[in-house]
């Protein structure tokens, strides 16, 4: 029977991500914006070994031009894997996601790095639902061959450029008790609106982020701004305490979940390669539930006043110049 299963990390480890390689027979399909962890290495190279076709698309480079898979592509192309920088249509393919043997597809918002894996929470789905590990498959073959891929009106999957930003707002329009949100920046305005709507419809709203100081300054501006945006309607915005944040998750009246790459941000609806997927099945959700319970339970409020800005961010002046904080 078709379903679909979480994972979480770090606690549920690489396992069941190794687990799936171990097990594969025939092929196995990744794409990937970062791939350095050992063990992943080492588990696609004992596939290639034992005769399952691998396929490995690797992001080339960040927008900053820094570029971080070019040792495991030599090694893994060493190996006899075939490896292809990502589709080129895109500024970067963000996409973190793996189907093997055309029989289940993980899509995660995580990448095989070992911080990803041991460090942060990191989410992941595995669907077997014919028609989602269909979708992936097929997106990723387009990458693939320099295809275009048009995930199309009755996509199962949520996929960027196309129908992310739009699923993702329905899904917010349509809660009416709690939205659970954990994303690294808020920066999309059409997304914005969407939760600022929700709490003002008497919607829960609680949304986790990183510090201020973590942001890169070209993100600076949108990203707090949004944060602020948020917290003057009343929305609580809370830091995990004792973890970094790099999930992408969105829960809806402890019902709907959805997990992926996409952080909130235009570029990630507009000009990357992303995927995400939504999830209704009871222990999933549960799961998913309790998680973002707990988080919320292990986490503090962040101070977005300008004197609590203006401590975290510390010595930026130029950061501080550009939020027009007096310093």
């Amino acid at each position: 029977m078709a379903n679909r299963t979480l994972i979480v990390l770090p606690d549920d480890t690489a396992a069941p991500i190794l687990d799936a390689i171990s097990a594969a027979k025939s092929i196995i399909r990744v794409k990937m914006f970062v791939f350095s962890d050992r063990r992943l290495i080492d588990a696609v190279v004992a596939a290639k070994a034992r005769g399952v076709d691998v396929r490995v698309m690797l992001n080339p480079a960040r927008r900053s031009g820094k570029a971080e898979n070019d040792d495991v592509r030599s090694e893994l192309v060493a190996a006899g894997i075939s490896v292809l920088d990502s589709n080129p249509a895109f500024a970067v393919t963000h996409e973190k996601s793996m189907v093997v043997d055309d029989s289940f597809a993980f899509v995660k918002s995580l990448n095989w790095d070992e911080k990803n894996l041991t460090e942060t929470r990191d989410f992941a789905v595995v669907t077997s639902h014919e028609r989602e590990v269909a979708e992936v498959t097929e997106c990723f073959d387009a990458d693939w061959n320099r295809q275009p891929f048009d995930s199309g009106s009755k996509a199962r999957l949520l996929w960027c450029p196309g129908n992310g930003r739009e699923r993702i707002c329905r899904m917010i329009d349509d809660a009416k008790h709690t939205l659970f949100v954990q994303n690294e920046r808020y920066q999309d305005s059409v997304v914005i609106e969407r939760l600022v709507r929700a709490a003002r419809r008497g919607v829960t709203v609680h949304a986790m982020a990183n510090s201020p100081h973590s942001l890169k300054i070209d993100k600076v501006v949108e990203a707090i701004g949004g944060m602020r945006i948020l917290d003057d309607v009343g929305v609580k915005i809370h830091k995990l305490r004792h973890m970094k944040l790099h999930s992408k998750m969105i829960l809806a009246d402890g019902t709907v979940g959805i997990v992926g790459s996409m952080n909130l941000a235009p570029g990630s609806f507009d000009e990357r390669r992303e995927l995400a997927i939504e999830v209704r099945d009871d222990d999933a959700v549960e799961r998913l539930h309790a998680v973002a319970h707990d988080d919320w339970k292990n986490s503090r409020p962040l101070d977005l006043t300008d004197s609590g800005i203006l401590a975290d961010i510390q010595d930026r002046k130029e950061a501080a110049n550009l939020l027009v904080l007096d310093s």
